[in-house]
């Protein structure tokens, strides 16, 4: 391929020769064009070979000042004349304005974020969680019409029943208003990841059930957010499920307990509460009957598998019973899709699937995989409190946020 065209494009290529030869002779640390084609050859390669003959001449000899009547001036503003003119070499990352060091500390910072029309990825999701962050920074949640009591439940393990209970009732404590969460699985993760004492010796859910004892000489405040109160669940429920079998009104003991207590806050001189999230174990037995008798709502989280589809059906199936015999008024109210992954076609087929069969039920947002969520039990905190800032954290706050504005437009 000849050089001669690129000498000529402004790409910083010399012009060729007076030879007509297509190796760059000058510019860019190039040799002059007086030592022929060898010498041009020479610089070129980076050899410099010194052949026997004596008409061979040495590398240095190509920039040689030539003798002639024309002097080294002249002749140098020739070979001048017979360039391009040159362009001022200019950095990509300086503006038209001054540079960057003229820029404050503060106009730095803000070149520095992310466009959020840029194409890749990763800025298109840091943007988007700065315009969430914002937009939901100090804001304060509409308080429902009455006493919102909602089983967060789903006979499939894994799915984020608990993870979301303890998340969504954080993310609304914190935007002001009153939440208390019943843990009714044995297990007591969600009391664990509020921080609340849930050992073999503290009254518990069990005494509410087995015992009848009310629900206000067991329940407990969160120490990390104000106006999040927590009835917790010991090891003792493990047996409850034996002993209520044998029990008067076995299945509606929640209910009439839950009732009690929010009936009985103006007595206490307390504000009423705004949410009672029942965190539900992944079972379809007299605990979770209990939980769906008790409340008006079910808030089902659904992990973006297909194992969790065909759990759903069967889910869906107990709800009409618990509904025609024990609780007219309950109703599919909710439903959040957990552990999305952007990057799979599964997580994005299901979440399809699940929002064409209940378009009204399905919250908008759906949470991420994220690993800030699953390291904040073991802090014995929610993620909201354990990294505010992460994606998980935003996104639960966002479905908190979404399931506020419904419950306050009815």
């Amino acid at each position: 391929m000849s050089t001669s065209g690129l000498a000529h494009m402004g790409l910083g290529w010399p012009v060729d020769g007076p030879q007509g030869n297509d190796i760059p002779s000058s510019g860019l640390g190039w040799p002059t064009d007086s030592g022929g084609q060898e010498g041009d050859l020479a610089h070129a390669t980076g050899t410099s070979e010194r052949p026997d003959s004596a008409e061979s001449q040495p590398v240095e000899s190509a920039t040689a000042e030539p003798a002639g009547p024309e002097g080294p001036d002249e002749q140098t503003r020739a070979t001048e004349g017979d360039r391009l003119p040159a362009v001022d070499t200019v950095s990509r990352e300086t503006p038209d304005h001054g540079g960057v060091e003229q820029l404050s500390e503060r106009d730095q910072l803000a070149a520095s974020l992310p466009d959020p029309d840029s194409e890749t990825p990763i800025a298109r999701a840091v943007a988007e969680d700065a315009r969430r962050r914002i937009s939901f920074s100090g804001k304060v949640f509409p308080k429902p019409g009455h006493t919102r009591i909602l089983t967060v439940a789903n006979q499939k393990g894994g799915v984020g029943k608990t993870t979301t209970t303890v998340n969504v009732a954080a993310a609304l404590a914190q935007a002001g208003l009153r939440v208390m969460v019943i843990d009714i699985d044995p297990q007591g993760n969600a009391s664990t990841a509020l921080g609340i004492d849930h050992h073999a010796d503290v009254p518990s859910v069990y005494d509410v059930l087995v015992d009848g004892k009310p629900i206000i000489d067991v329940v407990q405040e969160c120490a990390d957010i104000p106006n999040l109160w927590c009835v917790p669940a010991t090891i003792d429920l493990a047996g409850a499920e034996i002993e209520l079998v044998s029990l008067v009104a076995r299945e509606t003991r929640m209910e009439r307990a839950l009732t009690a207590y929010v009936a009985g806050a103006g007595e206490r001189g307390e504000e009423r509460l705004d949410y009672v999230l029942i965190d539900c174990p992944p079972s379809l037995g007299l605990l979770t009957i209990n939980a769906f008798v008790a409340a008006d709502e079910v808030f089902i989280p659904i992990q973006c598998e297909y194992y969790a589809l065909e759990g759903l059906s069967q889910l869906l199936k107990n709800i009409e019973l618990i509904k025609s015999h024990l609780n007219p008024g309950l109703h599919v109210s909710t439903i959040l899709l957990t552990m999305y992954d952007g990057r799979t076609r599964l997580s994005a087929q299901v979440a399809e699937e699940v929002r064409s069969h209940f378009p009204v039920q399905v919250l908008r947002t759906s949470v991420p995989r994220s690993v800030r969520i699953s390291e904040a039990p073991s802090f014995g905190q929610t993620v909201m409190t354990y990294d505010p800032t992460s994606s998980g954290a935003l996104s639960y706050l966002e479905a908190a946020s979404e399931l506020a504005d419904r419950g306050a437009a009815g």
